[in-house]
């Protein structure tokens, strides 16, 4: 099967849709198909010959569809599109869409596009998609009602309403739409979003495991005895990562943030006590995630919440909003907290009785890894590809009608 992938956000950056988008295409690649990636283009350094982030994109060659220029490091081509980076938080490309998303579509000829988290690119692939009598599965992975709340504070719930008017034509004109929790599936389905189907993510239960566990990592974060409360995630406005300052200072404690932001130098305020440790990725993350003794979670607007899933897979006991994404992956009681998504005690007082209590950890920590086992990407991949499946033979059967 050849499938076209236009993704709102691809390697380097590093959030869930690229995250997934990756995973997607190496299971598409491990299966025997053919995948074709079209995204943003990475920031280029001043001479123009790389990232600015490093090696991770991969290496810029000459062979092209027409004239457009191509990535060949994964296996599979990607196509960049020209991006602008996002006001107030550069580190995020906005695709500028234009001939090179039909070219791609045109040239590769494929039996499904999907589309990943869409919504500026990703209606040039649903246009291109139409033109060329494609399937689309448009697969729903970020809040951007939320988003413009957050970052658009003066258009109100005008840009909300504005966003999810987008997304509604975006994703209508898609033979499926994929939700990946129950909360964001109901939310599609209130706002108009014709036929919507659940697809979660995946998680690596090899990389992301209790036995990298590292008690010198340890030693080095905090002091003898104290409990380790970690986050992973981005350090913007909308991951409310503040609501964790009452975790800093809880005694015997360590709170230990991973990743970076524009929020960065305003949480470094808010919680002097923290340790920052800024991006890490690879086997390094997976040891940090390890060493943890207990993760949090802030963000009220997760539509699924991946780094829930690594933590759970790597032997953690989880405390999270309880809204969207997070009301999928915690039991609470079982595998870890849900807490009230408002301000309030809830993160403190999760975490002072996970903290006072080792069996406790131990127990969710145990519970939370069963849970994740069977998540692995090939599982979903496989999900996935059925989806495609059903989406061309539901588009041929309309067809035909």
């Amino acid at each position: 099967m050849r499938v076209v992938i236009v993704a709102e956000s691809f390697a380097p950056q590093v959030n869930g849709v690229a995250h997934s988008v990756l995973r997607t295409a190496e299971h598409l690649l491990a299966r025997g198909h053919v995948p074709l990636v079209v995204a943003p283009a990475a920031q280029r350094r001043a001479n123009g010959s790389g990232s600015a982030n490093g090696s991770g994109t991969g290496n810029a060659i000459g062979s092209a569809i027409g004239s457009e220029p191509y990535e060949a490091a994964y296996g599979y081509r990607v196509v960049r599109v020209p991006s602008v980076p996002l006001p107030g938080y550069p580190e995020v490309r906005v695709a500028l869409p234009g001939r090179r998303v039909a070219d791609a579509v045109e040239q590769h000829r494929p039996h499904v596009v999907h589309l990943a988290g869409p919504f500026a690119l990703g209606a040039a692939g649903a246009a291109a998609a139409g033109r060329a009598g494609v399937p689309v599965v448009a697969v729903y992975q970020t809040d951007l009602a939320a988003y413009a709340r957050t970052y658009l504070p003066f258009a109100g719930a005008a840009g909300a309403r504005l966003a999810w008017h987008r997304l509604r034509l975006i994703h209508t004109a898609a033979a499926r739409t994929l939700a990946p929790s129950r909360a964001s599936l109901d939310a599609l389905t209130a706002h108009g979003v014709p036929r919507v189907h659940l697809w979660p993510r995946g998680v690596d239960c090899v990389r992301f495991h209790p036995g990298h566990r590292d008690e010198a990592l340890r030693r080095r974060l905090g002091r003898p005895g104290e409990v380790l409360v970690g986050y992973v995630g981005r350090l913007a406005p909308e991951k409310q990562v503040e609501r964790l300052a009452e975790v800093s200072r809880l005694p015997g404690v360590r709170l230990v943030v991973v990743g970076d932001g524009p929020s960065r130098a305003r949480l470094a305020a808010a919680l002097p006590d923290a340790l920052f440790l800024g991006r890490r990725t690879g086997h390094e993350l997976a040891r940090l995630y390890a060493s943890f003794d207990v993760f949090a979670h802030t963000g009220p607007f997760e539509t699924f919440g991946q780094t829930l899933q690594e933590a759970m897979a790597s032997g953690l006991p989880v405390v999270a909003p309880a809204v969207g994404g997070p009301l999928d992956l915690v039991r609470p009681g079982r595998t870890g907290f849900l807490v009230p998504p408002g301000a309030g005690t809830g993160f403190r007082e999760a975490a002072e009785r996970l903290a006072r209590d080792a069996e406790l950890r131990r127990a969710f920590g145990r519970a939370g890894r069963a849970a994740v086992a069977g998540r692995s990407w090939e599982a979903v991949g496989d999900r996935l590809v059925d989806h495609y499946r059903l989406a061309l033979a539901e588009s041929s059967a309309t067809a035909r009608g």
